[in-house]
């Protein structure tokens, strides 16, 4: 790299930092979206959206969910309207004419085996694998969320897009049509495009009547999955679909290890199955944490081939495999990363309102009973369908209420962690 490149690295880098400030101090970027956001991810985008959806069905409404695809949306981002977004959010001055500067006089060719073609100019998109692109193009969305006031959600990761509504008359259907127009409009006018070919609709609920949606007269196809931020979706929000999805990374990954290292020395392989193949089996699985046994096995099948491909253990059966290796089994592992999560919510590390997901004991409308005894226990409420009542908000509370005080009220993340592994029935 470059002196010059590394230069203007350093500068983005120190323009990110500081419209990033201005935007978290003054709260303009929109919650909907988690992408390049601090304190929210994947899997907080999908908790939240979850939680609405899964709440809805369990009160027996239907809900329809429209998953959106912009064309290109990176490049499209017009220059002109992008320092307008900007200076409409409060950055201008030197930092804003820095960006005019950085943004101007971009050119592009195309090269093919020797053979180029002319220069253009660029116009439009934020450059790609810049440090500032990507909080370039999360302003640049951000009042697309003007088009959601009459429907129940709208969650964006990045470009990632999805609305939801719930169904329960021919206005609520309306509503959400009515969403889907304005977006159209809103993307005509700030030269982003919809590929309405991939954009999809998904109907939740057994009562869902099912209806259609267009978007510039074409009518969006109904599908019954849907990959939602890198996590396979159901029309009937069980886990299998996942799971499955899951495993059959995780072993495709573990057998390309298998074949790359044929001694498999204890350390060294128990190293590359937990960097390669284990993430597969846990990206973000508080969301979709199995509770059906059979979904259970397929992911822990997983685990167990990898462990009988370990040389030297002395142990037969796979529960005492696992104390050999001092590793936890997938299920014990799903349990911490659940706490985990509730500790992040509680003490405010993720960037959402815990509030949306659960009532503690501690809140002053809280009659006093055994279950409060403990200020940061959770309340445990009553579900009508086996979706809502496995779902995080739910799931987690007998686990986390077990939890000795000390390790609910940790000083952080780090001292959690460390007390909750401390915990003999972990081991």
């Amino acid at each position: 790299m470059s002196l010059t490149s590394i230069v203007c690295k350093l500068l983005e880098s120190i323009v990110r930092d500081k419209i990033t400030e201005h935007l978290d101090h003054n709260e303009l970027i929109k919650p909907s979206q988690h992408g390049f956001v601090k304190h929210r991810s994947c899997q907080t985008n999908l908790l939240e959206f979850m939680e609405i959806v899964t709440e809805a069905i369990d009160q027996g409404d239907a809900v329809d969910l429209v998953y959106l695809d912009f064309s290109k949306a990176f490049d499209k981002v017009s220059h002109q309207k992008l320092i307008l977004k900007l200076n409409s959010h409060g950055i201008g001055g030197y930092v804003l004419k820095w960006i005019e500067a950085w943004l101007s006089g971009r050119r592009q060719r195309v090269v093919i085996k020797g053979k180029f073609s002319g220069w253009t100019i660029v116009e439009s998109g934020v450059p790609q694998g810049s440090v500032l692109g990507p909080l370039g193009f999360i302003v640049y969305i951000n009042d697309v969320d003007g088009c959601a006031t009459d429907i129940t959600t709208m969650k964006k990761f990045a470009d990632d897009t999805k609305a939801a509504n719930r169904i329960r008359n021919e206005q609520d259907k309306m509503n959400l049509q009515q969403c889907l127009d304005k977006l159209v409009k809103w993307a005509e006018e700030w030269d982003m495009q919809f590929n309405i070919n991939k954009c999809k609709v998904m109907h939740l609920g057994r009562h869902n009547l099912k209806y259609s949606y267009t978007m510039n007269g074409v009518e969006l196809k109904s599908v019954e999955e849907e990959t939602d931020v890198g996590i396979k979706l159901a029309n009937n929000l069980k886990p299998g679909l996942q799971c499955a999805a899951a495993a059959g990374k995780a072993k495709f990954v573990l057998s390309q290890v298998s074949r790359a290292f044929h001694f498999r020395d204890k350390s060294v392989f128990l190293n590359l199955y937990k960097q390669f193949v284990r993430p597969h089996l846990e990206f973000c699985v508080p969301v979709w944490c199995p509770w059906q046994e059979g979904d259970k096995l397929v992911l822990e099948k997983v685990q167990m081939k990898a462990v009988t491909m370990i040389s030297g253990l002395q142990s037969k059966e796979y529960e005492d495999k696992l104390k050999e290796l001092n590793l936890q089994s997938l299920q014990e592992r799903r349990i911490r990363y659940d706490m985990l999560q509730v500790f992040k919510l509680m003490h405010n590390y993720d960037d959402v309102d815990r509030r949306q997901f659960f009532q503690t004991a501690g809140e002053e409308s809280v009659r006093v009973t055994r279950q409060s005894s403990d200020a940061l226990n959770i309340l445990t409420t009553r579900c009508k369908t086996e979706v809502r009542r496995n779902f995080f908000t739910n799931r987690v509370a007998e686990n986390w209420n077990k939890l000795p005080e000390n390790i609910k009220g940790a000083g952080n993340i780090k001292t959690f962690k460390s007390l909750y592994d401390k915990i003999p029935e972990q081991h």
